[in-house]
């Protein structure tokens, strides 16, 4: 088995409502690339990455002299032949070969006709749990109740998602408002669900002080971690010192060389391991295993997955031991997604990990198309702004947050 051929497809899917975070929004829509990785024997494996456009598909067509006549079974020389840890100091390609992974062991799982998290060692779980994922949301016209600005607003969205999915560990994403307001908010999330789990991420906008009073506000909720209050592994230590609550990271430590550092001189707990940020599956399962040799705590990270990534972070959950906590998901704020048989469902707060060869999922090459098309009409969107706050631009530590008592609509191409 030889790869043949590689493709690259930028795709659009709605999201129920504009989702606001610290650095600025995603605009009611996430935007993704997909990777299809063709082999001679005619089969197709299947990778998914964050973003998309021109450059997306222009980075995977510039693979395809590096990669088509290889044997898709040598993934790391395949890290190496395109991402050679030196060589990447100027073209760094991580993301692009955890998508190529993905695909490369949906191949061999396929050719072998076993689940993915087989080849990894075999599953130790069948389903994986997962916490709601909280937002501050804009308004979208035309949709009841998506708006998410007021601590009322926020329990009734909790309520909702555990009533309709079952989720019984619960993160607020914030760094939006003031944090003082957010304090008030994460405060009635606990109130309103007794006996539950809380996390809260202001993806580390805050000063250390500004961190350490607040962790210190929260000592009495039941919280799975404080998730990056500050950015930087010093500042993380320091309010580690003054914080009765594990710290976590998706952002100070996100390769091995962080993980040492980390494992020698302590300043976060939990890892929140991503396969798409740490290079693929397998990267996270190997990290997963130096943090089971250190006693550090393991849990998933999300970063705007459709159901291809979704199914690497159910593949990899299944078979890392130390998995502690609830899996991160942002999948219940999509309206749709692009393989066979539409988004997966939780049941119990949990999703099943696919049992059919190689991934277990499929493209619908209709939704593949219509959300190409979509992607087509209203491109990319930038992240890292405000659609009702043109010309903002956060610090860090940041001081410009957005006002609570605003109320208006962002008008927001769909």
């Amino acid at each position: 088995m030889r790869i043949a051929d590689i493709r690259a497809t930028p795709v659009t899917v709605p999201l129920e409502a504009p989702l606001r975070h610290a650095n600025g929004c995603h605009w009611g829509r996430f935007v993704r690339t997909i990777v299809e990785v063709e082999t001679d024997d005619g089969l197709v494996g299947l990778g998914e990455m964050g973003g998309g456009g021109e450059s997306a598909t222009a980075a995977f067509h510039g693979l395809k002299p590096y990669l088509v006549g290889r044997d898709p079974a040598r993934i790391e020389e395949m890290r190496f032949l395109i991402a050679n840890p030196t060589a990447s100091l100027y073209n760094n390609r991580t993301q692009i070969v955890a998508a190529l992974e993905f695909a490369c062991l949906d191949l061999l799982g396929q050719k072998w006709g076993v689940p993915v998290s087989e080849i990894l060692g075999g599953r130790l779980r069948h389903r994986v749990p997962f916490a709601s994922y909280l937002f501050f949301r804009y308004p979208r016209p035309g949709r009841p109740g998506a708006e998410v600005r007021t601590a009322e607003q926020l329990v009734a969205q909790a309520r909702a998602l555990r009533k309709e999915h079952g989720f019984t560990s619960h993160k607020l994403k914030g760094g939006v408002f003031p944090p003082e307001y957010e304090l008030e908010c994460y405060r009635a999330l606990a109130a309103a669900l007794p006996g539950d789990r809380f996390r809260f991420d202001p993806n580390g906008v805050w000063s250390t002080e500004q961190a350490m009073w607040f962790g210190q506000q929260i000592e009495g909720i039941r919280n799975d971690y404080l998730e990056d209050p500050v950015y930087g592994l010093h500042g993380m230590r320091r309010v580690r010192e003054k914080v009765r609550m594990p710290l976590a990271t998706n952002t100070v430590v996100v390769n091995f060389e962080q993980l040492s550092a980390n494992v020698l001189n302590t300043a976060v707990d939990v890892i929140l391991l991503d396969t798409t940020f740490w290079g693929g599956i397998r990267p996270c399962v190997k990290a997963a295993g130096i943090c089971e040799t250190f006693q550090l705590g393991v849990a998933v990270h999300s970063s705007g997955e459709l159901g291809i990534q979704l199914a690497t972070m159910l593949h990899m959950g299944a078979v890392v031991p130390n998995l502690s906590f609830a899996a991160d998901a942002h999948y219940h704020h999509l309206k749709d997604d692009v393989i066979v048989g539409g988004p997966m469902k939780y049941e119990g707060g949990a999703i099943a990990v696919p049992t059919g060869p190689g991934l277990g999922v499929r493209l619908d090459r209709e939704k593949l198309a219509e959300y190409h098309e979509l992607f087509l009409r209203l491109g990319s969107y930038p992240y890292d702004q405000d659609p009702l706050r043109p010309g903002w631009t956060p610090l860090v530590p940041n001081e410009r947050w957005a006002d609570p008592a605003d109320a208006r609509v962002p008008e927001v191409p769909s």
